[in-house]
């Protein structure tokens, strides 16, 4: 039995004895599950970890002669298993996923399993698309109808219940009785209730509201699941925020003014738990002003939200979530534990399954999540909320939109874009072994230092050490991959330890060029070299760092 924490501290139990394979190969599955799960944030992860384990086991289960542990794993099996996979999205990433638990297992750390482990999968294409014009604007046109309507819904009764605060309405009118109910709404998130004797409660004042349903009742003062996801959808057409970000989402502050008065800022938290290495928050500064200005839908989305969110904090202080909606069922069980838990009722931020629910109720055909993001990013033309590299080859170059409205330049801006990132990747030449005629230095070896891009004043060579990971002269060899896969995490925990400045302008290409070493070596490949670092790959890297050694 392995137990998975996520971030918020809940675990959840995946059983490795209903495994279909013998007991030895249960007890190692599992150490090696344990162990990778160190690096997950939520039982997502681990369920999409376990159901590839799963269906792992089963191939082997169904082998002539199963193997009783992991040493008794075969290349040909693996072999056969890559065979049934590699044919598809969906199966490349479960090669990727599996192959990930087992490369660390020290028993397959070398021989032709170790070799077959090695082997790249490659990365399938995006299957979803960016929205043509047409499609943006219908899903569009369906959010911002929904979300308009129950925005001027809870800004009619806010306006009531703050004159019924303020004493401004008659007494005993028919204003000031729904005016008292909505602050009974406001202070316990729903409308009084009168209890018959079948046990079933119904509203005491249904004639006066308009009716039972929930825009007569607590829809007054509270967003429902699908005017919430409708605001999320509009959200994410502006800013390209991805759908996970909503169940974490802090309500924006505002940031300091400087006298100004005819619009506001709002820094806004951004949460990408994928980020890793430390890197999971980013502030954004959006500013309202004016009706066409990105940030007047920060401030319809606070208003839209006021009352839930006043009404959280007041449930459970410290609860500050700007994503937040009235539930249909207060007391359905809450089973998704990498989201957050209800308050009252009232819940946060939007799940797949609203996704999917809000645009069934459309007619959109699927989550408009991910193709409007896409979208959003492809339209701005720059990296949002991802680094430069992905905005390149995940979003930019696969999108059947930007190709045709790039057609007859694309060509010629990708080859030029190529040389540009080559400036500050990886250069060198990738060989199999060493040459003897070429020189050690202290990352690469170099073919020839008379003819440095850096040369010095007195001759040869004048540059830095590791700018021989950007000069055509170098060649790596797997030799010198252990000290360059120590390297690259050196400059990983740099990147967490520095300021963004300082580290870019001093190691920033560095490490870009080892990441492009990296995809170029292959990460099982380069998994491998950490396991093979030496004392001396170590006491080189610090000097380097120290910035001691010079060419």
């Amino acid at each position: 039995m392995v137990k998975v924490a996520n971030k918020a501290g809940y675990t959840e139990e995946f059983d490795f004895a209903e495994l279909p394979v013998a007991e030895p190969m249960q007890r190692s599955l599992a150490a090696a599950f344990a162990a990778r799960s160190r690096g997950w944030n939520s039982h997502q992860s681990a369920r999409g970890y376990w159901k590839r384990l799963k269906s792992f086991c089963m191939f082997l289960s169904g082998l002539e002669s199963p193997p009783e542990d992991l040493g008794g794993l075969t290349a040909a099996m693996l072999k056969r298993w890559r065979a049934l996979h590699i044919g598809t999205t969906a199966g490349r990433g479960t090669l990727a996923m599996v192959r990930w638990l087992l490369m660390h297992d020290p028993r397959l750390a070398a021989g032709p399993v170790a070799e077959e482990l090695a082997r790249r999968v490659p990365r399938g294409k995006p299957s979803k698309q960016s929205y043509e014009d047409v499609e943006r604007d219908r899903v569009v046109l369906s959010a911002q109808r929904q979300f308009r309507s129950a925005l001027l819904r809870i800004r009619e009764n806010t306006r009531l219940l703050e004159q019924w605060r303020a004493g401004d309405l008659a007494e005993g009118s028919r204003e000031e009785m729904i005016g008292r109910i909505l602050d009974r709404l406001a202070e316990t998130g729903d409308v009084p209730r009168t209890l018959m004797p079948s046990g079933r409660s119904i509203v005491t004042n249904h004639r006066l509201l308009g009716g039972t349903n929930t825009k007569a009742t607590w829809g007054r003062l509270f967003l429902d699941r699908m005017e919430l996801t409708a605001l999320a959808v509009l959200l994410t057409d502006r800013f390209a925020w991805n759908l996970s970000l909503y169940d974490r989402m802090p309500a924006p502050t505002r940031a300091p003014s400087a006298g100004e008065t005819t619009s506001v800022t709002y820094q806004l938290q951004v949460e990408k738990r994928r980020a890793g290495g430390g890197w999971w928050f980013s502030t954004e500064n959006i500013t309202d002003s004016g009706a066409d200005s990105q940030g007047r839908l920060i401030s319809q989305a606070l208003e839209a939200t006021a009352h839930g969110r006043v009404l959280a904090s007041r449930l459970q202080p410290g609860t500050d979530l700007l994503m937040v909606s009235r539930k249909h069922h207060r007391r359905r069980d809450h089973r998704n534990l990498d989201r957050p838990r209800p308050v009252g009722p009232l819940s946060f931020g939007v799940s797949d399954g609203d996704a999917q629910w809000w645009a069934h109720g459309h007619r959109l055909g699927g989550s408009p999540f991910q193709r409007s993001r896409r979208t959003t990013v492809t339209r701005e033309g720059r990296p949002m909320q991802h680094t430069q590299g992905t905005h390149e080859s995940v979003y930019v170059l696969p999108d059947q939109r930007v190709q045709r409205a790039s057609q007859g330049v694309f060509e010629d801006g990708a080859h030029e874009a190529l040389a540009q990132a080559r400036a500050v990747v990886f250069a060198a030449q990738i060989t199999d072994g060493p040459d003897p005629s070429h020189q050690e230095t202290a990352i690469v070896d170099c073919a020839d230092e008379t003819t440095s891009p850096w040369p010095a004043p007195e001759g040869g060579c004048g540059a830095d050490f590791l700018l021989c990971l950007a000069c055509t002269n170098a060649h790596v060899h797997p030799g010198h991959h252990p000290r360059l896969a120590h390297l690259h995490e050196q400059l990983h925990g740099l990147r967490s330890a520095l300021d963004d400045h300082t580290f870019g302008a001093r190691w920033s290409d560095h490490l870009l060029r080892l990441e492009d070493l990296r995809g170029k070596v292959g990460p099982a490949a380069w998994h491998a070299a950490l396991t093979r670092i030496k004392d001396t790959d170590r006491t080189t890297v610090q000097l380097l760092l120290k910035g001691e050694l010079a060419p």
